[in-house]
């Protein structure tokens, strides 16, 4: 069974969750595409159409990648660097350095 891409008015609900989680309310943008004079900023309507590309444009190559497999050294070495986030910035980890 095949995944039927969402729709755009699915894609809407969906980005306007995931940013009302992080706080921040796209109404507080000017409706329609046109922007605002006075600061630039991007109209509600062209906002979302360059959110649904990015998620439609992202979501399915990053949802494929794979860690590299163990087995020889030079593999290991490179799921390494990928396993674990980077800790503060700088993204030094003393910890694992040090080993």
């Amino acid at each position: 069974m095949s995944l039927t891409p969402p729709t755009d008015a699915e894609l809407d609900v969906m980005i306007r969750a995931r940013l009302a989680a992080l706080g921040i309310d796209l109404d507080q943008l000017p409706a329609g595409t046109s922007p605002d004079p006075e600061t630039g900023s991007p109209g509600r309507d062209t906002a979302l159409a360059g959110l649904r590309s990015f998620v439609r444009s992202t979501i399915v190559p990053l949802a494929a990648y794979q860690f590299a497999v163990p087995g020889p050294e030079a593999d290991r070495s490179a799921l390494a660097q990928q396993v674990a986030p980077p800790a503060l910035f700088p993204s030094i980890d003393v910890k694992r350095q040090a080993q």
